[in-house]
């Protein structure tokens, strides 16, 4: 159904991204970039913490290449490496959804949020 068989040598790797997003702060800063790339000052606001455990969270998100960087002047700006990590977050939320709704949100798109 989904193309990729169980032997796929790609399982490890992808057990290593479940595992770099199981983190609520992580998880939050690929939400809060999935509008574009922010600064870790901004990050920090965004997810209500502080700006180094912000930097250090980036940083494992950056070595797992689900954030890229890109510098201005002093400034460094943070935005997702490719939309899949964005997808998996979504479709979790979405999973999340199902286990307390019996008719999720994201099934009616017409509801406001």
């Amino acid at each position: 159904m989904c193309g990729l068989s169980p032997d796929s040598p790609y399982i490890d790797l992808a057990v290593e991204v479940f595992a770099m997003l199981a983190d609520a702060t992580r998880v939050r800063i690929v939400l809060a970039l999935c509008e574009g790339e922010l600064s870790v000052g901004e990050l920090a606001e965004a997810v209500g913490k502080s700006p180094t455990a912000v930097s250090q969270h980036l940083a494992k998100l950056r070595l797992a290449r689900i954030v890229s960087t890109r510098q201005d002047g002093n400034r460094v700006f943070y935005a997702l490496a490719a939309e899949h990590a964005r997808q998996l977050v979504s479709d979790a939320i979405f999973q999340a959804e199902h286990a307390v709704d019996n008719h999720p949100r994201h099934h009616h798109p017409q509801d406001p949020a």
